[in-house]
């Protein structure tokens, strides 16, 4: 009789806008200004109406439009392809700071302590990377490496009203 001692698949450490712990944070209600929608995870800017809405980052992106990353509240529903969309106009959660789980750029290796940036052109506009080159410097830390499983790091926020 044979026994199985090794398994090809473990849990993630989390999902992408997942808050990590039950440590102080805040999170503001904002509405998406995006036509093509969001992922939760990523970070966001201050929108056409400023404290009332976020876009994904754009080429103009500075660090004092940073509002927040988008936080996974389970309130939205996957489409028939199997993905989650936040559409435009729907109202999203921003974590202005704490600890979240959020999306990592393909070409980042984030290590515990590193700083945060975020990027702010191109596919992944939004994600957040340990490299300063080109992009927008955040408040904040990760908290450890990247799960190569699903492309997300822990962050720890600092208040980025500050």
């Amino acid at each position: 009789m044979s026994v199985q001692t090794t398994y090809n698949f473990s849990t993630t450490i989390g999902e992408a806008g997942g808050i990590i712990d039950l440590a102080p944070y805040v999170i503001d209600s904002f509405t998406n200004e995006n036509e093509s929608g969001m992922a939760f995870g990523i970070g966001v800017i201050t929108g056409a109406k400023p404290g009332k809405t976020v876009k994904v980052p754009d080429s103009g992106a500075v660090a004092g439009k940073f509002e927040g990353v988008v936080t996974n509240r389970r309130t939205t529903e996957y489409d028939l392809d199997g993905k989650v969309v936040i559409k435009k106009n729907a109202t999203v959660g921003v974590m202005r700071y704490g600890r979240i789980y959020v999306r990592v750029a393909d070409s980042a290796t984030p290590a515990y302590g590193d700083a945060v940036y975020m990027l702010k052109s191109g596919e992944q506009a939004g994600y957040f990377t340990n490299e300063a080159s080109e992009n927008v410097a955040i408040k904040g830390r990760f908290l450890g490496s990247m799960d190569a499983t699903n492309h997300i790091a822990a962050v720890e926020l600092f208040n980025v009203a500050n």
